[in-house]
């Protein structure tokens, strides 16, 4: 399906029309839940996760046969400030690393039953720098949101979106800056590994680009500060919402590309869940923000989607729990 829109402003409009879950799958899922043969609550989470999958999937008892993992590359102009401690040609290598099966990223969605697409947006060309103009032009960011959109398989019924993009926490530090407020340095990390000099350098690019774009849109927040990358995954995350395909959210920089759609319109990221908390220091502030309670907390600060992949088994848990155990009348057990 191609993206039904053309600008920021008709996905504005798109992703307000979105509509929530399915009222009669939840209370089946809620019943079917309390009837299973366990204690009321003994699966904790997952119980919560099962119910919220079969309310976006439109079915009580539902099933997660596949999984997708798209992969967005984008290249960042802001890496003149010397942002990253890893050059700008390391993105199309790893681009060439995933489709050749090499990664991380690699390992888990084939572990977990994921198709793994890769889409490398114009990689040749990065966005201009933002520290001194916007880092797309609206033209762009349109077409990054749809090629997001584009790229998501309405067969799929889970969803994980991840990136790759030399200068990309610093490009999700702005955009958290803009949209949350504070200091540059409270949400400015070491990304790749930064010393403290790249650091100090890193939170400078955040500040000009906040004192440069001043603007209450999250979408042109996006535009001037973002990337094609984070973009795209925005324009993923808002496709799987009209597709009513649930999400998983990976770490710092796909959280902050999902901050923008939350802040455009308020419930668009109710289809989702945080996947993980990541090493990155200001993730968890901003999952505070978005209101998000990460799956797993493992110290992982790779990007890829890797956090998010590895969530699959949770969730894959949680709906073959729910879907799969017996009631106690299927059972013969007494449920007091």
């Amino acid at each position: 399906m191609q993206a039904p829109f053309s600008t920021l402003s008709a996905f504005r409009d798109v992703l307000a029309a979105a509509a929530g879950p399915d009222a009669d799958a939840l209370k089946g899922a809620q019943d079917r839940n309390g009837q299973l043969t366990k204690p009321p609550g003994a699966l904790g989470r997952l119980e919560d996760l099962a119910i919220w999958y079969a309310g976006w999937r439109g079915n009580p008892r539902p099933a997660i046969n596949a999984p997708q993992v798209i992969i967005f590359a984008g290249n960042h102009g802001v890496c003149a400030q010397g942002v990253s401690a890893f050059p700008s040609e390391v993105t199309a290598q790893m681009v060439a690393n995933f489709e050749h099966g090499g990664a991380a990223i690699n390992q888990l969605a084939q572990a977990f039953g994921a198709k793994l697409d890769v889409h490398a947006l114009s990689l040749e060309t990065p966005t201009a720098d933002f520290t001194k103009a916007p880092a797309m032009t609206a033209e762009d960011c349109v077409a990054a949101l749809q090629t997001g959109w584009n790229a998501v398989d309405p067969s799929a019924d889970l969803l994980v979106t991840g990136e790759m993009g030399i200068g990309n926490t610093t490009s999700a530090a702005a955009i958290a800056t803009a949209l949350l407020g504070g200091e540059a340095g409270d949400w400015t990390g070491r990304g790749t590994g930064v010393d403290d000099a790249g650091l100090s350098r890193k939170t400078d690019a955040v500040a000009k680009g906040i004192a440069l774009h001043a603007t209450d849109d999250p979408l042109e927040v996006l535009r001037c500060l973002g990337g094609r990358e984070l973009a795209a995954m925005a324009g993923a995350i808002a496709a799987a919402r009209h597709h009513r395909i649930p999400v998983i959210l990976d770490g710092f920089i796909c959280s902050a590309a999902a901050l923008t759609l939350a802040k455009a319109v308020e419930g668009a990221l109710d289809h989702t869940v945080a996947g993980h908390l990541s090493a990155e220091g200001a993730h968890q502030r901003l999952l505070d923000a978005m209101g998000k309670t990460p799956l797993l907390d493992l110290g992982l600060r790779l990007g890829e989607g890797s956090g998010a992949a590895l969530a699959i088994g949770v969730l894959k848990g949680a709906v073959a729990c729910h879907s799969g155990m017996a009631t106690f009348a299927e059972a013969g057990v007494s449920d007091g």
